[in-house]
């Protein structure tokens, strides 16, 4: 199955996502919180940069926990867009 390419608009939520995972990290060590979260130091470096817009769903589920982020906040920062609405 080929994958389509990101929109840019998914690419911006990707971003939004990133910049709210990284505000909710506060400081507190990276290394220490994908750890927490089961993924590598470099995966949530890339998330909170916005390098990987869609990283998977339990990746998602897991740096919500470790950052004590309800992931219903994280999923409608991501369908902030309108037209994200209206592709889901």
């Amino acid at each position: 199955m080929v994958r389509l390419p990101l929109t840019p608009d998914q690419v911006e939520a990707g971003a939004r996502v990133g910049k709210v995972l990284r505000d909710a990290r506060a400081g507190r060590d990276l290394v220490e919180i994908a750890g927490a979260a089961g993924i590598s130091p470099e995966t949530l470096r890339k998330i909170e940069s916005g390098r990987l817009p869609t990283p998977a769903f339990g990746t998602v589920v897991g740096l919500c926990d470790a950052l004590d982020l309800p992931i219903h906040e994280v999923a409608e920062i991501w369908r902030s867009h309108t037209s994200l609405r209206s592709a889901s």
